[in-house]
């Protein structure tokens, strides 16, 4: 039964829509979820949950604190605010593909209300709020800014991240206009402790994407001098150790395999898009860092064969096994990770390639056979090469780098020793 009326109804139930929906309603707001999934919907009916960050009992306490997941667009009518959270996953073109975002937005004019506050929080590039989802609110009859509040305000869900959620992350919002901008603030405060206004959607959409870029361009720097302090025998690690010591004007991060995600790897790239269709002009720092980030696989495969070569090993016929596939420690999401790409670039070059991770039971995304192995230990002192991809917390690793025949660390967690080493 559809209640008859609405503090907030969430459109999108997955990594984002769901964080925002808990937080509402552990503040009393009253809840109504939509999605187009009926599974999607049905599961959290049966108080089953799909998204990392909210266990079964958090779903069910959601339930029993009135939330109410549907895919009747019905509920929208009666909504005072209304917030979109569905995917903008990277076009054909390298732009947003705003599919769900214009469905959403075309949904929404058909049960839109004088003095609803419509807030977009799909990742985007500067300029949709206004130029995409304001014209086709309008189809309605009623007008943004006048009848209606629209407002933009990026999701920051940092997916496994305990210290940080939706109630203490501070909250960037733009409106269309300034009574826009206060209308969201307003529903904001109510379930997060700080606001930050900016001055209109434009400068929030380009805050996200600002964050993000900042942290791919920054990434793809230390990737590309793990590259050049392998081969001048410098502990690339131990050099970011020292160098994080110092209180100010440095940041610390790490090298890896590849960037995954929903964000990191995508995210820049809304933003390179429209400097190039807008302007006609390259994003340089962001095609650069996407060249050099995307290149990691190949280069950790490529210290994987020298590793087998030490041994007088070829990669063609060796078993390889790889530690944890999925993008992002202690989590099961798996979207973009690049373990997908060094799998598979292994069993191209001929390597007889199996996987292990706590968190994942099975791995299509290879399309390719890449079995799970049963027993752990026995999988590590059996293969040719361990590869640790992505450190969970249950990998006791300086365990497992001694029980192996080679073992090379791409998130430098490992104890180097003779035949352990890190990228």
């Amino acid at each position: 039964m559809i209640r008859q009326s609405y503090d907030l109804a969430v459109i999108g139930l997955g990594y984002v829509g769901m964080p925002l929906a808990r937080a509402a309603v552990n503040a009393g707001l009253s809840v109504v979820g939509l999605d187009s999934s009926t599974s999607v919907v049905a599961s959290l009916g049966a108080r089953r949950s799909h998204v990392d960050d909210l266990s079964d009992e958090d779903v069910a306490a959601m339930l029993v604190s009135g939330f109410e997941p549907t895919s009747d667009p019905a509920c929208l009518s009666d909504a005072g605010v209304i917030v979109i959270c569905v995917p903008t996953p990277l076009g054909a073109e390298g732009g947003p593909d705003l599919t769900a975002v214009r469905a959403a937005a075309t949904t929404i004019a058909r049960h839109l209300r004088p003095g609803t506050l419509v807030v977009l929080e799909s990742t985007t590039y500067p300029g949709t709020t206004e130029e995409v989802v304001r014209p086709l609110l309008e189809g309605c009859g009623l007008v943004a800014g006048t009848d209606f509040h629209l407002a933009f305000s990026p999701e920051r869900v940092d997916p496994g991240n305990t210290a940080y959620g939706i109630v203490n992350t501070p909250k960037v919002v733009g409106g269309l206009t300034p009574a826009c901008t206060r209308a969201a603030c307003d529903f904001y405060a109510r379930f997060v402790e700080t606001i930050v206004p900016t001055k209109g959607t434009r400068e929030a959409e380009t805050a996200k994407l600002l964050e993000n870029t900042y942290r791919h361009i920054n990434i793809a720097l230390v990737n590309e001098m793990a590259r050049f302090c392998h081969e001048l025998g410098i502990d690339l690690w131990d050099a970011i150790a020292a160098a994080r010591t110092k209180p100010f004007g440095f940041q610390a991060f790490h090298p890896g395999p590849g960037v995954g995600g929903h964000c990191i790897p995508i995210d820049p790239n809304y933003l390179s898009h429209n400097v190039r269709t807008r302007l006609g002009y390259p994003f340089r720092f962001v095609e650069l860092a996407q060249e050099i980030n995307a290149s990691m696989p190949a280069y950790v495969v490529r210290r994987a064969q020298d590793a087998l070569n030490e041994d007088g090993l070829a990669l063609r016929g060796a078993h390889v096994l790889l530690l944890g596939v999925t993008y992002k420690a202690d989590i099961a999401d798996q979207r973009e990770s690049p373990a997908v790409h060094v799998g598979r670039r292994l069993i191209d070059l001929g390597a007889v390639v199996e996987f292990h991770d706590p968190l994942v039971d099975r791995w299509d995304a290879l399309g390719l056979p890449a079995p799970r192995v049963p027993d752990l230990g026995t999988a590590v002192e059996g293969a040719d090469l361990t590869l640790l991809l992505q450190h969970h917390r249950g990998y006791d690793v300086d365990d497992l780098a001694r029980r192996s025949r080679r073992f090379l660390d791409t998130r430098g967690v490992v104890t180097p020793g003779p035949r352990v080493e890190r990228l």
